[in-house]
């Protein structure tokens, strides 16, 4: 017997062992390791992301605002890039070089297998080209979005604009992914969830040729995305665009409600822009701009400014009085302007001849009385308690606080508390004639136009308001917007406020009243006018008022900055307002008034005032 003869059989037990191990690494590596197994997917395989379609926006009467456009984004999988000429892809797509550059790096940076989105936004022409070229570049494909596009150049604030989200949400939100939209302002962001829809994935098989060939397993992998929900708004899209008209070259704000339901008829903030100018790849661009130019046109003044609001405060002022026993309706004060500054009027001999004439001295001895209560012999300690039990009302007209609009970036204004006070002039050295200028809606109290509007709502309901809001249904649904925005009972007697609804009709409508230029023939307007001073420059036009008097559709705040008296501009504003609404045209009489306030630019009075303050 040959004494080598065994080794062979050592041999074939080696080889058996190994090719054992190498069976097993095999199926460890493909069957087991699911990491390989996406690599090797990867390469036959693309998953795409379908975008649903945004939620579309009507106004009020069921006409289209806002709508969907298709438009393309370039993505690449860094992994699968090879060798390609930069400057044809450049050429086609009009970027430079180094935003190419960038964008791979980025991707990169992100993932090497994974799909990002290298150029967003490219126009049905570049696509075109691309489709047809688009084998000569491994790695690249093309995936179907869409834009945002304006029915009407108007409602900017309100609408909002959409952008890329930022990488800090991406970390925050697993829903968002690198180079996907996000509504950054207004509705669009307020309403986000509703009008995003759910994404959607489809998996292709693609070929050596960067091809798509067909869908992988028949779709059966597939999910189909879910467009975003269609938002009704309150606004009547009509009279928002007259009112931006109305308020063209000067700064302000509009704000107008339907006092029963709260629902926020229009809402102009001015200086405005085109809402086009913040959609597609030309958005970086605009926003640089916009936000760089010294009228501040992105700012939504309606929700952002904080204004005294001069005397159409003396209203809600009036009704403390009234309801906590301090005067009554036929108290009177002498208009002695020793006390504060006023024009020259009648005799204010009663409350509501105060309110028609705006009687300074008149609401000096009203908030007196509402300071100086009596409680402590001590008038710093009685003071201190009077202001706080004044404010603790004035918080439930709204004031000194946010209203809950389903809008971003509301402001709260100022309501001034004892402990401010303390704090500026030192714990019990303040009484009433150290903030007397409080009752005639002056010193440190503030409030936002919203606020304003808000007011009229009240006294046109005769004693509540509904949660200003400016969607009124979510596909068609009612149900979840009346839920959210609730009733606010103000717990002054309704009596007061038809008092105060008559003296509103006589600053509009008597003779001596300080709003006549809001009257409109047929329609009883009730309303207060406003001076709110200005250290800083020309006084500010305010206005407030609802109409009709009795079952009110508008109510509606006008603020005109560095425009004087409130009865100058602030008024026919309104008044031109409330025939568009509720008569909807301009009669012949009212063109020349008309002509004078779209025609007016009173913006030179704003840039002098922001020049000295800067020159201070």
């Amino acid at each position: 017997m040959d004494r080598y003869s065994g080794r062979r059989f050592v041999i074939g037990g080696i080889c058996v062992v190994v090719a054992f191990v190498f069976v097993a690494k095999l199926f460890v590596l493909q069957i087991m390791n699911p990491e390989y197994k996406q690599y090797a997917d990867r390469n036959v395989l693309r998953r795409i992301v379908q975008y649903p379609s945004r939620g579309l926006i009507y106004d009020r009467n069921g006409k289209l605002i806002v709508y969907n456009q298709a438009a393309y984004d370039l993505v690449v999988i860094p992994r699968e890039v090879k060798s390609f000429d930069t400057l044809e892809i450049c050429s086609i797509l009009e970027i430079q070089k180094q935003e190419l550059v960038d964008g791979l790096k980025k991707a990169k940076d992100f993932s090497r297998y994974r799909p990002s989105i290298l150029v967003s936004q490219i126009s049905s022409m570049q696509y075109a080209i691309l489709q047809e070229r688009l084998f000569r570049f491994p790695g690249f494909f093309v995936q179907l979005r869409s834009l945002r596009q304006y029915e009407h150049k108007t409602g900017a604030h309100f609408l909002g604009y959409i952008g890329e989200v930022d990488a800090e949400l991406v970390k925050k939100d697993s829903y968002y992914k690198p180079g996907d939209y996000i509504g950054k302002s207004g509705i669009e962001r307020f309403y986000e969830k509703e009008l995003r829809g759910r994404n959607g994935v489809s998996f292709y098989m693609v070929d050596v040729h960067n091809q798509i060939k067909g869908p992988y397993m028949n779709g059966k992998l597939d999910t189909l995305a879910q467009r975003g929900k269609n938002l009704t708004t309150s606004i009547d899209v009509g009279l928002q665009e007259y009112g931006e008209q109305l308020m063209r070259n000067k700064v302000g704000s509009v704000v107008a409600i339907e006092p029963s339901t709260g629902e926020i008829l229009c809402l102009v903030s001015s200086p405005t822009y085109d809402p086009s100018l913040m959609i597609g790849r030309s958005l970086s661009k605009n926003y640089s701009k916009l936000v760089t130019d010294s009228l501040r046109p992105l700012f939504n003044r309606a929700l952002m400014s904080q204004y005294p609001p001069g005397s159409i405060f003396k209203i809600a002022q009036g009704l403390i009085a009234l309801n906590n026993n301090l005067v009554t309706w036929d108290t009177g004060f002498p208009c002695n302007k020793s006390l504060v500054h006023c024009h020259n009027h009648p005799a204010p001999n009663n409350m509501g001849l105060a309110v028609q004439y705006s009687c300074n001295p008149y609401f000096y001895q009203v908030f007196k009385r509402i300071i100086e209560t009596g409680r402590y012999p001590n008038k710093f300690l009685d003071s201190e308690y009077g202001l706080d039990r004044w404010r603790s009302q004035m918080l439930n007209f709204g004031f000194g606080q946010k209203l809950g609009l389903d809008l971003p970036g509301e402001k709260k204004g100022s309501l001034p508390s004892s402990k401010l006070y303390n704090k500026l002039y030192g714990e019990h050295r303040w009484a009433f004639t150290t903030i007397y200028s409080l009752g005639i809606g002056q010193g440190e109290v503030m409030v936002v136009p919203v606020q304003m509007a808000n007011l009229a709502a009240t006294i046109a309901n005769r004693g509540y308001y509904i949660t200003p809001h400016v969607v009124k249904k979510i596909d068609n649904r009612s149900d979840m917007i009346t839920q959210k925005f609730k009733r606010h009972d103000i717990n002054i007697q309704k009596r007061y406020f038809e008092y105060m609804a008559n003296a509103m009709q006589a600053v509009v409508a008597d003779r001596g009243g300080t709003g006549g230029q809001a009257r409109v023939d047929g329609i009883t307007v009730c309303g207060k006018t406003g001076t709110a001073q200005n250290p800083h420059g020309d006084d500010h036009s305010v206005f407030i008022c609802f109409a009709p008097k009795d079952n009110p559709k508008i109510a509606m705040a006008v603020y005109v900055e560095n425009a004087g008296q409130g009865g100058e501009w602030a008024a026919p504003i309104a008044g031109l307002m409330i025939e568009k609404y509720l008569k909807d045209t301009i009669p012949t009489y009212r063109k020349a008034q008309e002509k004078k306030i779209m025609d007016a630019n009173l913006l030179h009075r704003y840039i002098m005032q922001n020049f000295f303050r800067k020159k201070r």
